[in-house]
């Protein structure tokens, strides 16, 4: 083809191809039938729009590549949204149904289209969009200049193993008719990925059934279609990842919070065996209401190396853990926020590699494991082992992503995913007396990327644990639950 098609612009290479030409005009004949087949197939839009709230919080900027009438781009309700559409006809459609957005006319594989767009972006947006590109690693490979650390890339795509039934529902007329498209395993999908520098966060799979059969099909897809295994044969993939050639910040100043109940022998301990790192460093102790004085402790050490430490010591007005926890963050100053039980089973020198992971963005919350490396006697009880493991690998599955120790209570994140998470709490509520989970469950909303550092785990010298087994293990099992039906069962 030796001349551009009206609508999007050919590289150098003028790589106009057939292919292009014929999604072209396709989608230029089928704009005004859209709004038609989504009414046909409300469930199946339905579930994908609800999910897609889900996975992209609102009032963001959001960037549609491939955006079609714009319908999902508003349902995403972002401060500044911008959809861009090989199709006239269909961007024509958008402008009329959603005018406080803004839609361009563009194809999205011209780097010139990427270029001119007024980046950053909090999020960016490709929906059955990765089927139609001529070079998919390309393609991706030019956006990352519209990317920061927290830039999220959202594609979402036909399961290749749906090809011959979604070909059977076109020629029977139960589904909008499209050019051919590229249909690609996961784990061809992650290949591209890797060759275009970006990395996976988490891979999501909805839709068994994409119709509603009088509510028996929205049954199936809220309780059967998340469940390991089945959820493989879904029809819809979502992939959620971050550019790894944006650069970040090296040097940080750190918060480390040290929640304590009586644990007065350990408190002295933590400051002088706490390694210096960060560009400026602080302790917050926060005291739960002791009957051993290490509230008092807790002041001594800290007018005892008021020269040479930054201390804050603050008592919680609640209880549990989680309360606590929540009272010091919201108090602390620093860049970087940690967290380090007052029992030092798990060793202060080892936060340095909390550091160095979260800082390098290996990941953007940074979660210990005591599970890995050999620990001393009578470090854990065999049941307790047992527990870990079963939960570690429960929540791997609820949050798609590693987990080896979820109650490890040693944690690092940023100030502002914390403050992220906490601004989207109410998604949640204040369900976990524990600490670890409301920023586990945090992290997975908001696609953070989680890391696991393994350490080195110790008997306590100290005090004795305020864990208990049997009534803490009823309360991580209701909590299982309470995140299938938040993370899965949407």
């Amino acid at each position: 083809m030796n001349h551009p098609l009206p609508g999007f612009a050919p590289d150098k290479s003028d790589r106009a191809t057939a292919r292009k030409a014929a999604i072209f005009e396709h989608a230029n004949r089928i704009a005004g039938e859209r709004l038609q087949w989504i009414a046909r197939n409300s469930a199946y839009y339905e579930d994908d729009r609800h999910f897609m709230r889900f996975l992209v919080p609102k009032r963001l900027r959001v960037l549609d590549l491939g955006c079609g009438t714009g319908d999902l781009l508003a349902a995403l309700a972002p401060t500044y949204g911008v959809g861009i559409d090989l199709s006239p006809n269909m961007v024509a459609q958008a402008q009329r149904l959603h005018p406080g957005i803004e839609f361009q006319i563009g194809d999205i594989e011209d780097p010139a289209v990427i270029d001119r767009q007024q980046g950053p972006f909090d999020y960016i947006v490709m929906s059955d969009t990765i089927g139609m590109l001529d070079d998919i690693e390309i393609a991706l490979s030019r956006l990352h200049t519209l990317c920061t650390p927290d830039t999220r890339v959202i594609i979402a795509y036909y399961s290749h193993l749906w090809e011959p039934v979604l070909r059977l529902a076109e020629w029977l007329g139960l589904k909008m008719p499209q050019p051919p498209v590229n249909y690609l395993s996961t784990t061809d999908f992650l290949n591209i990925l890797e060759l275009a520098d970006f990395e996976p966060v988490k891979i999501e799979y909805r839709q068994l059934v994409p119709r509603r059969l009088f509510g028996l099909g929205r049954l199936v897809n809220r309780f059967l279609a998340p469940i390991p295994g089945l959820r493989r044969l879904c029809l819809r993939n979502y992939l959620v990842l971050r550019s790894r050639k944006v650069a970040r910040p090296q040097e940080r100043s750190v918060s480390v919070i040290v929640p304590c109940r009586n644990e007065r022998g350990n408190i002295e301990s933590a400051v002088r065996r706490l390694p210096r790192f960060g560009s400026s460093q602080e302790i917050v102790f926060v005291e739960g209401n002791s009957s051993d004085g290490t509230y008092e402790e807790c002041l001594r050490v800290q007018k005892a190396y008021a020269a040479t430490h930054r201390i804050k010591v603050l008592q919680q007005d609640g209880k549990g853990k989680g309360d606590a926890v929540r009272k010091a963050l919201a108090h602390a100053e620093g860049d970087v926020l940690m967290i380090l039980d007052a029992d030092l089973t798990m060793p202060p020198e080892a936060l340095p590699k909390f550091y160095a992971a979260l800082v390098s963005g290996k990941g953007e919350m940074v979660n210990g494991s005591r599970l890995v490396y050999p620990m001393e006697d009578a470090a854990m009880r065999p049941l307790n082992f047992v527990a870990n493991r079963f939960f570690a690998s429960v929540f791997s599955y609820l949050v798609n992503q590693r987990f080896t120790d979820t109650l490890c209570g040693t944690k690092a994140l940023s100030r502002h995913h914390y403050d992220a998470i906490a601004t989207g709490r109410d998604y949640f509520g204040e369900f976990d007396p524990f600490g670890d989970f409301d920023l586990i469950f945090g992290a997975a909303k908001q696609n953070l990327k989680i890391i696991e550092v393994p350490i080195h785990y110790g008997a306590r010298t100290y005090g004795e644990t305020n864990i208990s087994r049997f009534r803490d293990g009823f309360l991580l099992l209701r909590m299982v639950g309470f995140a299938f039906m938040k993370l899965k069962a949407l």
